[in-house]
């Protein structure tokens, strides 16, 4: 925990200024943070008790929590710098019970007891006399499924994943030149002054704005390549494991019977690559966004291969939706732009302010880009059955296609709205 400490320690001495005061709450703090982590490593302690896990936490009160093994949807492994420095890893134990957090975390393990309760815990169940086998010694069956190759991260900026990482650099450094330009030495007189003075020079600060903008794709996907590192997707006795990560390497298992079925999901501009990125559709798993992740930005042929192999191939072509629905989409993304426009035109011929006239341009020309924009969200609409797997595609900006199991639905529900019993369509 002490390295988490060093921001903080050098605000309280900046703050401080560097005073013997300042030294001792830094001590203070370095030494509560020391006896508050020993305290909560002695009183926690985690055992497998026949088909379940208990984890015990005896600080102030007693608290047990009991997670049967049968209902572990999914273990995700990760070694942070620190972590991998020391030979330890971060367990997360997801049932789904608690929506986007984990259940259970054991921060601390050694690699090899990472690896040995991954193994029995993904288990559909284990009996009381049931000795747990040495995964260390007899090693984990594995194949390889994929292992993305390094050059196709330079997808990466084209899902839009940490484009706005150097627009957040940015104002962090503003937001710390103001707060602490007195301590920092340049006095925060002097970083208001600053600011005055860009804004009396707006072109500087459209060069600054423009600078930011180009470096978008560069510090984005910079920091999608260090996330999506050596991506590698492989089966482990019963097992779907997706490692990636450069600094802080991560390995979540999925049990495969467990997973239903996958969504393939691509921006625009990936459409136009045609690339896009899977996630699993797991029973009762929390958070898949972060924790089901098959494949980031892949070639599309290669994304449908790899779920094939992974889950299981679909085998029919998607349905075109009625034409009534192509004039509901366009419906949708004009009508509110035509009826600002319209409001604009009213004020402006009403005032003749200039300001009601920019907002009628505006209006009209989103009003037109609403027109390629709900053709495509047509175009994109889709579902098909092929006796095994049910597939439902929707969305433009973001679209998105479900490929879910029969075995998983247990149910419809229809909906119709008043428009559409006029239009004679369903959801």
């Amino acid at each position: 925990m002490l390295p988490s400490l060093l921001l903080p320690l050098v605000g309280v001495l900046f703050v401080g200024g560097f005073s013997a005061r300042s030294y001792g709450w830094a001590a203070a703090g370095v030494i509560g943070t020391v006896v508050f982590a020993v305290v909560r490593w002695v009183t926690f302690t985690y055992e497998i008790v026949g088909d379940r896990l208990e984890t015990k936490r005896s600080l102030i009160s007693r608290s047990i929590r009991t997670i049967p093994l049968e209902r572990i949807r999914g273990v995700d492994v990760s070694t942070p710098p620190m972590h991998r420095l020391l030979g330890l890893a971060i367990l997360k134990i997801d049932t789904g019970a608690s929506g986007s957090d984990e259940e259970a975390k054991l921060d601390g393990v050694t690699l090899a007891e990472a690896e040995r309760l991954k193994s029995v815990l993904l288990r559909r169940s284990a009996r009381p006399e049931e000795r747990v086998p040495d995964v260390a010694a007899t090693g984990p069956v594995e194949r390889p499924i994929i292992v993305v190759p390094r050059r196709w991260l330079l997808y990466g900026p084209l899902s839009g994943a940490y484009l706005l990482t150097p627009f957040a650099l940015a104002g962090g450094a503003v937001g710390l030149a103001f707060q602490w330009g007195d301590e920092l030495g340049f006095g925060r007189d002097a970083a208001w002054t600053a600011g005055e003075w860009l804004w009396r020079h707006p072109y500087l600060l459209l060069i600054v704005a423009l600078l930011l903008v180009v470096a978008m794709p560069f510090v984005g996907g910079l920091m999608y390549a260090v996330f999506n590192w050596d991506f590698t997707l492989k089966r482990r006795d019963g097992y779907l494991v997706a490692e990636r990560g450069l600094i802080n390497r991560r390995s979540v298992s999925l049990e495969s019977e467990r997973v239903r079925g996958y969504e393939i999901v691509d921006g625009l501009v990936e459409r136009w690559a045609g690339v896009v990125r899977v996630w699993a559709i797991v029973t009762g798993l929390g958070d898949s966004q972060t924790r089901g992740q098959l494949l980031p930005d892949v070639p599309r042929t290669v994304a449908f291969q790899v779920t094939g192999e992974a889950v299981g191939p679909y085998r029919a072509a998607l349905r075109a939706h009625p034409p009534i629905a192509r004039n509901r989409r366009l419906f949708r993304a004009v009508f509110p732009w035509a009826a600002l426009a319209l409001v604009s035109a009213v004020a402006a011929w009403a005032t003749g302010t200039m300001l009601w006239w920019i907002f009628l341009v505006l209006a009209l020309l989103l009003a037109g880009a609403g027109v390629p924009l709900g053709l495509d969200r047509y175009a994109s609409l889709g579902h098909g059955y092929d006796g095994v797997r049910l597939a439902v595609r929707s969305g433009s900006l973001r679209r998105s296609q479900a490929v879910v199991e029969r075995r998983a639905v247990v149910g419809w529900r229809l909906r119709q709205t008043w428009f559409q019993r006029r239009a004679g369509v369903l959801t």
